[in-house]
């Protein structure tokens, strides 16, 4: 018996605000996740999603409020506290980061065994053919043809990019990834067994997740519980079932009825 009550969170979100000039990115927004849970936000373009994800990865600083992650032996640290150097470390062993354009992500030039060794090396591995057993048993478990572990991800296509990012960013285990938009721009058939990958993946790893996406099919396939985000708030938040199944804010009403295009 584990209930989440009983656990250490991973990460705590305090009153996170950010604010360009006069304009809201997100505002007053607080939330917990605990190790492995998968967190999903949603709303439409413009509603502060993408902002509170690129807060809460440390790619950009708060307003104000405060990002506290689980340090272990130290405990829980604002992330804004931390050097740079060890923000860096973080970014590169303890998190992961999936952008919905792979591009972002991947070294293009590099071959595709190369962008997957890189994260392992990050976490002090440097024997290769420790690193290139590695490589090929990631390239596996997302379903790329491990015979092309020496091709360049400019070869790929855009799912096969993506599902080499996924691996990129799963193979040193971090206990938590962001994901934004993680199926956005792909064909259906291939969205579907992207999808299927990730959730297969995040419950065998025991990896907690924040995922910010328009589609309500994704958080209902991958996520735990759900945030409904409307002009930088925070409107609507709970198990995602109970959520999408009996939404009680307007907002989410016309999300879940496709009223608005989002």
């Amino acid at each position: 018996m584990n209930p989440v009550a009983e656990r250490r969170p991973l990460l705590k979100v305090n009153k996170l605000t950010k604010h360009y000039g006069d304009h809201i990115g997100c505002e007053d927004v607080s939330f917990t996740v605990y190790p492995g849970e998968v967190i999903g936000i949603v709303g439409e373009s413009g509603s502060g999603k993408s902002t509170l994800l690129n807060v809460l990865s440390a790619q950009m600083p708060p307003t104000s409020g405060a990002v506290e992650y689980d340090l272990s032996a130290k405990g829980l640290r604002d992330i804004f506290t931390l050097s740079e150097p060890e923000r860096r470390k973080l970014m590169r062993t303890d998190w992961g980061v999936v952008h919905q354009n792979p591009r972002d992500g991947l070294r293009m030039n590099v071959s595709a065994g190369g962008n997957v060794g890189e994260r392992l090396m990050a976490i002090g591995a440097r024997h290769y053919g420790e690193l290139r057993r590695e490589g090929l048993d990631w390239m596996a478990k997302v379903e790329l043809d491990t015979s092309r572990i020496d091709d360049k991800p400019k070869t790929f296509s855009g799912g096969m990019q993506q599902r080499l990012q996924i691996a990129r960013n799963l193979v040193t285990r971090p206990r938590l990834v962001f994901m934004d938009e993680p199926t956005g721009g792909l064909d259906v058939s291939v969205q579907a067994r992207l999808l299927d990958l990730l959730r297969g993946l995040v419950r065998e790893l025991g990896i907690a997740a924040i995922i910010v996406t328009h589609d309500l099919a994704v958080v209902r396939l991958l996520a735990d519980r759900l945030m409904v985000m409307r002009r930088g708030h925070v409107v609507e938040a709970g198990l995602t079932d109970q959520v999408l199944d009996d939404p009680h804010h307007p907002y989410t009403q016309l999300l879940v009825s496709s009223v608005l295009q989002v």
